[in-house]
């Protein structure tokens, strides 16, 4: 693979921090493929859970992530299709380097207060469901993706993952100048060249050329100009690519100190992490680079900012929310324990279940955004009871009454593929499917058969009859 490594790209790293040409070229010649995940914090909250997991995903164990409380590498990739687990939403499968955020964001953010934050460019839901985990349940999580098809897909992985203090939204960058010093975290991990993914996707070479370097730059520039106005003074910005250039890298953290009024955030590292801090020679501003030859995991560069310049804010205007009435409330409460501070609210033919801050904001987020998704929808409320949501089995607000049906692997598969596993057992009407304590969805048992509730969008298409 070395001798596909474009040469321009590797005269352009010559002299950069970190950066061995020797052993950057090995590195891509053995494409060595590197597995990481991050379990739920939500879901997964014991040892043994986690043991449970990590054991059923790999025979001779998983190691720490050393940057990622909650990150694991798996010695093999497994299939994660056919895992109960994966769909249940006790993990997300993402990049090792990209589980840094973490480190980045407590370096730099108040966790223990409640905060707005932006996913900016977040499908397909990796860097939101982490963030998820580390803001504290009175926050609130704006996750955007500019791209349609792919902001539904940030939908079902946030839905997977459970939270009710997350809002997908589907707009331009631009489109955040409506909230003028709204966020007090703002996560930019920009569409750039991807060379750090050379590794992981040899496919992505074809495309790469100092032309699409420079042609990102000038994106990345017009994405940040666009989305600093929704920064309130004092907030954070991390930013981040999947690239080595330092076009897309430490000329950026120049442009964004020539400017803005922004102040560059070092953080502190331990060197047994081996990751490389680089300092800008314009404006001496700090940012870290991930080689693989160097660590255990791909390509990446990340970056932190404080702002400085006093903020317009957002004009609030009041928006009126309907409520439901004392009989409705009475009828989710058979299958909902509504947590201090969250609210039902009505959209359309659904009941939303909103955290605290989302149900305050939501109103006027919808007047300046593109609302894909807000809270966990509870499902349709009927004359004498609730149809659920599959949002609704995968979150954690399900009342211990709600009649469950626990699934061995074969038919928790089956169950997937949306087929009825053949189940015998006396629960009548709505039963929450579960494997090994993980909810995976909805069916409804009936005197002779069961209607599979599982959304026809997730379902397994893959045969599991070799299993």
């Amino acid at each position: 693979m070395s001798n596909h490594l474009p040469a321009a790209l590797i005269d352009s790293l010559e002299g950069l921090s970190g950066f061995n040409r020797t052993s950057f070229e090995q590195v891509h010649t053995a494409a060595e493929k590197i597995t990481s995940l991050r379990l739920n914090p939500m879901k997964v909250r014991t040892a043994a859970e986690q043991e449970n997991i990590l054991s059923s995903l790999s025979a001779t164990g998983a190691q720490r992530v050393p940057w990622s409380t909650t990150g694991y590498y798996l010695p093999q990739r497994p299939s994660f299709t056919f895992d109960p687990y994966f769909h249940a939403g006790a993990y997300y499968v993402q990049e090792a380097s990209s589980m840094f955020l973490e480190h980045a964001v407590r370096s730099t953010v108040a966790l223990d207060r409640p905060l707005k934050a932006l996913d900016l460019c977040a499908a397909p839901g990796g860097k939101s469901t982490l963030l998820q985990s580390l803001l504290n349940s009175n926050s609130m999580l704006v996750a955007n993706e500019v791209i349609k098809a792919r902001a539904a897909l940030l939908a079902d992985n946030i839905s997977k993952w459970g939270a009710a203090n997350v809002v997908v939204s589907n707009n331009d960058p631009r489109d955040f100048g409506r909230l003028p010093g709204y966020f007090d975290l703002v996560v930019i991990d920009a569409p750039c060249s991807g060379s750090g993914l050379f590794r992981r996707d040899p496919e992505l070479v074809t495309e790469w050329s100092p032309e699409n370097v420079m042609l990102c730059s000038q994106r990345q520039q017009r994405i940040l100009a666009d989305v600093l106005p929704a920064l309130k003074e004092d907030g954070v910005l991390i930013y981040s690519t999947c690239s080595f250039s330092k076009e897309e890298d430490e000329e950026i953290l120049d442009w964004l100190a020539d400017h803005f009024e922004l102040e560059n955030i070092p953080l502190e590292i331990p060197d047994d992490w081996n990751i490389v801090t680089t300092v800008t020679h314009k404006r001496n501003c700090s940012g870290y680079r991930f080689y693989p030859d160097r660590l255990k995991g791909e390509g990446f560069f990340i970056a932190c900012f404080r702002k400085r310049s006093m903020a317009d804010t957002v004009k609030r205007k009041e928006a009126k929310t309907a409520a439901i009435g004392a009989k409705e409330r009475e009828l989710l409460s058979q299958w909902i324990q509504l947590p201090e501070g969250y609210t039902y609210q009505p959209h359309q033919e659904d009941i939303l279940i909103l955290s605290s801050m989302v149900s305050s904001e939501i109103a006027m987020l919808q007047q300046h955004l593109y609302i894909r998704k807000a809270g966990v929808k509870a499902g349709q409320l009927g004359k004498k009871e609730l149809i659920p949501d599959h949002q609704l089995a995968l979150s954690n607000l399900l009342v211990d009454q709600v009649p469950v049906i626990d699934l061995d692997l074969k038919a928790a598969l089956q169950y997937l593929r949306k087929e009825d596993p053949g189940i015998d057992t006396t629960v009548r009407g709505w039963a929450l499917m579960r494997y090994e304590q993980m909810a995976l969805g909805w069916a409804k048992i009936l005197p002779n058969r069961m209607n599979n509730y599982y959304p026809k969008e997730l379902r397994i298409l893959k045969d599991i009859s070799g299993l």
